[in-house]
């Protein structure tokens, strides 16, 4: 018989399962105690508010290279065939902002 072990065995198994569930029961507790739990999600919170905003700031800058791409030449000097017509709608846009806000004021 193989299987035939001897008391001192048995018990120094048992003593050694009995540290290995100590330790296992150890870390469920840490992870599981809300400091914990709330630091993980913190954690998680902040690792996707960086993404959110990394993409959001490098969708940003494309369209701020691409605008000026649009009103300058590629040495860098205006398009005014371009800008006089943007500077047009943006001063009506702000004028019709102007003349509403006056009339909801009176």
């Amino acid at each position: 018989m193989s299987d035939a072990r001897t008391p001192a065995q048995i018990e120094a198994d048992i003593a050694r399962r009995r540290n290995e569930l100590a330790v296992t029961l150890d870390e469920i507790g840490v992870r599981m105690h809300p400091s914990t739990i709330v630091g993980d999600a913190k954690a998680k919170l902040a690792a996707k508010v960086d993404h959110t905003a990394g993409r959001a700031c490098a969708a940003a800058h494309r369209l701020v290279s691409d605008a000026k791409a649009s009103l300058t030449t590629e040495e860098g000097a205006p398009r005014l065939e371009r800008i006089v017509p943007v500077a047009m709608v943006a001063v009506g846009v702000i004028g019709l902002i102007a003349v509403s806000s006056r009339r909801r004021g009176a």
